[in-house]
């Protein structure tokens, strides 16, 4: 979930406590001084992401869209994930290990192969074409090898960074996500 959505999501919880409604989409365009089409996106993403609900089948009903009561919905099925700090997906930055929180992940998210996962926040914007965006979170599975075309989070020379995974030429690369960058 990206900081914006966050924050969307905030407002929608607080708006709902006090007025005892959610707000419409223009409401929260006007308290984020965006447009109302980029409002419904960012419900709609977080409709996909599971934190929203929609309360009634009719779609275009403006206040149809309820914060997901996430404890209620999975008792104890959780897994908290510690956040360990930050990911360069741009010019690597030195790694250095600093917990900074936990978050809550379904076991079904995780990969069956087990292993150390651990979440690190995203500083740039060299994977924007894979949809990973800045301040957003990447849950990492610490392992010794990756196959073409996984994106990996890399660590090089005491540096960490976000990247896809290739092999030419007997060479390890590391590929942007993005239009305007290089290897």
């Amino acid at each position: 979930m990206t900081q914006r959505q966050r924050e969307v999501l905030g407002f929608m919880r607080g708006f709902a406590e006090k007025h005892g409604a959610p707000p419409t989409v223009r409401e929260i365009a006007e308290r984020f001084q965006f447009t109302p089409r980029a409002a419904f996106d960012h419900l709609r993403a977080l409709e996909r992401k599971g934190m929203l609900q929609r309360r009634v089948t009719d779609k275009r009903a403006s206040r149809t869209l309820t914060v997901a009561d996430r404890g209620a919905e999975r008792p104890r099925r959780d897994k908290d994930i510690p956040i360990l700090g930050k990911i360069a997906a741009g010019s690597p930055i030195f790694a250095v290990e600093q917990r900074e929180d936990v978050i809550p992940v379904r076991p079904e998210w995780l990969a069956a192969k087990g292993g150390d996962v651990f979440a690190l926040r995203v500083s740039g914007d060299s994977m924007i074409e894979a949809h990973i965006a800045d301040g957003d979170l990447v849950l990492v599975r610490k392992q010794a090898s990756a196959v073409a075309g996984d994106i990996v989070a890399a660590l090089v020379d005491d540096e960490a960074t976000v990247k896809r995974f290739a092999f030419e030429a007997g060479t390890i690369i590391l590929k942007p996500e993005h239009p305007t960058m290089k290897p």
